[in-house]
């Protein structure tokens, strides 16, 4: 059973960092891709970053230039380095991947809150 498991949100200051974890039950390369997803208050759960299994990046447009997306396989670990933050990158933060074998299969973790607010 594969687990994901985020951790490292928090409230912030516009303007400020936070750098967020996804733990993986499992090697990392046992998915196609692991991807950061937010959902606000209201609103659909929206793809913030993707990093594929060859280690390719992607962004929606509204984080480009402020957040990172990068990897530790030796942990495997993903993290989501978050930059510049805005009142409108208020939500909680999950982690997603969808699995190899058996193929496409998705898992999530929990979430954590991400709170930008003076």
């Amino acid at each position: 059973q594969v687990q994901l498991a985020e951790s490292g949100g928090g409230l912030v200051q516009p303007g400020g960092s936070l750098r967020l974890s996804c733990a993986a039950s499992g090697t990392i390369f046992s998915f196609n891709a692991i991807r950061w997803y937010r959902q606000a208050p209201g609103k659909e759960r929206e793809l913030v970053a993707t990093i594929s299994r060859g280690g390719s990046r992607n962004y929606v447009d509204s984080v480009k230039g402020r957040f990172s997306i990068s990897r530790d396989t030796a942990k495997n670990m993903v993290y989501l380095e978050m930059n510049s933050l805005k009142p409108e990158d208020t939500a909680v933060y999950y982690c997603n991947a969808d699995s190899i074998n058996p193929w496409g299969k998705q898992h999530w973790g929990q979430g954590t809150q991400v709170t930008v607010s003076s």
